[in-house]
C-alpha cells in the first residue's frame, strides 16, 4: 500500500539525499546545505508550497514537492510539481502514477487552479504518466532569468 507522508523537518537529511540522486539524473548542480536550509523555509511556511514522502508499506519509495504561485491569468493559486522522483529501484511500479493521483487528489483541498509541471525531452516514461493522467502539453516555451551572485 502507498502512502504519502508531508515531509517533516526531521526528514530533510532523507529527501535531500533523494535529491542528489534525482539530480544526478541529468547532471544538475546540487548545494547539500543550501538544499537543507531551503527545506528549513519550506517547511516552515505552508504559502510556499507542499512536500510529501512516498511510502511503500514502511519503505521510502520517493518525494513529492508542490509550490504555490499566485497568478491572475489563471484565476488564483496554481502549483507548480516542482520534483517528483521516485527511487531507480522503485520505477515501473505504479508509484508514479500512484503520485500523481495523489495530487490531483489534492488540487481541490489545496484550492488550486492548475498545475504545472516541466519534464526533461528525454524522458519519455515521465511523458506518457503525465499525458495518461490528462496534464497537456504547454503551447508556451518555458524562460528563465537567473540572477547570478
Amino acid at each position: 500500500m502507498t502512502t504519502f507522508k508531508p515531509l517533516e523537518i526531521s526528514d530533510i537529511s532523507i529527501i535531500t539525499q533523494m535529491m542528489q540522486d534525482f539530480y544526478a539524473i541529468d547532471n544538475y548542480p546540487m548545494d547539500v546545505e543550501v538544499a537543507k536550509t531551503l527545506f528549513q523555509e519550506f517547511i516552515s511556511d505552508e504559502h510556499l508550497g507542499k512536500s510529501w514522502l512516498i511510502y511503500s508499506e514502511n519503505e521510502i519509495v520517493g518525494y513529492i514537492i508542490l509550490t504555490f504561485i499566485f497568478s491572475f491569468e489563471y484565476g488564483g493559486k496554481i502549483a507548480f510539481v516542482d520534483e517528483l522522483f521516485i527511487k531507480e529501484t522503485a520505477r515501473g511500479k505504479g508509484f508514479g502514477k500512484e503520485a500523481i493521483q495523489f495530487i490531483q487528489q489534492e488540487v481541490p483541498k489545496l484550492s488550486l487552479k492548475l498545475l504545472y509541471l516541466e519534464v526533461e525531452p528525454h524522458n519519455e516514461n515521465a511523458q506518457k504518466l503525465y499525458l495518461a493522467h490528462d496534464f497537456e502539453l504547454h503551447n508556451r516555451k518555458l524562460m528563465k532569468y537567473k540572477v547570478i551572485k
